[in-house]
């Protein structure tokens, strides 16, 4: 019993490793995804990519900052 799991185990791993190196063609992830997304773009040269002002970036985090605290107020439990 022992045996068969084993070369399953190992016909499943030599079929990975031709599909991992390309045997069945290229796999979807190798290319780009729909690029005929590009040919549909209505007038592409106006899309511009501008970095943020300071009165635009305060609803942006702060990386590497410490957490701000939360506006939570809390009070004992009565018994």
């Amino acid at each position: 019993m022992l045996r068969w799991l084993v070369a399953i185990l190992i016909i499943a791993n030599l079929l990975m490793f031709a599909v991992a190196r390309g045997a069945f063609g290229p796999l979807p992830s190798a290319g780009g995804r729909e690029p005929h997304h590009l040919l549909q773009q209505v007038r592409p040269e106006s899309l511009a990519a501008r970095p943020l002002r300071a009165d635009e970036a305060g609803d942006q985090a702060v990386v590497g900052g410490p957490a701000p605290a939360a506006p939570v107020q809390s009070t004992p439990l009565g018994k």
